[in-house]
Order: structure tokens, then sequence, then C-alpha cells
């Protein structure tokens, strides 16, 4: 866990896998998410994601806790097109 900034405002990004079959427990933990669950490739879908919604977030000179509601919609919106299916 990462410490409270002066404000008090912590952010993390909670991914949850529900499709695994394969009887295996995928956990990741970054600088600011978790990632659980899911199959070999929905754990590795919410890895990308998370990495890159970082990397926006940095680009930007950005922290998470400063990110409004608003443009994390846009950045997840941009993360999403870039992935595709």
């Amino acid at each position: 866990m990462r410490a409270a900034d002066s404000s008090g405002k912590k952010a993390s990004l909670l991914g949850v896998g529900l499709d695994a079959e394969d009887g295996q427990v995928r956990l990741t933990r970054g600088k600011n998410f978790a990632l659980v669950g899911g199959s070999e490739r929905t754990h590795a879908v919410m890895q990308e994601t998370a990495v890159k919604i970082n990397e926006h977030v940095d680009r930007a000179g950005k922290r998470l806790e400063d990110v409004t509601p608003g443009e994390i919609r846009d950045i997840c919106q941009k993360v999403n097109d870039s992935l595709g299916d």
C-alpha cells in the first residue's frame, strides 16, 4: 500500500476476472493497481490495461489521485480503443 499524500487522497485500480476455468490463481499488483482472477487472456488484458492507464496518467504529469472522473473515463476509453479485440 502506498502512503496517502498530505491531502489524504489515495486511488487504486481494481481488476477482477471471473472467467478462469483452469484452476490457476492469478494475482498482479502494481504501482496503484491490483488484479485478481480471470483466464490467462483476461488477466493479460487487465495487466496491459492497467499499465496503459498509468502511462496516460504519468504523461499528463498527474497521479491517479489527481485525475478527475471525466479524465479517467476518457483515458479508459482511449486505452480500450487502442487494445481493440
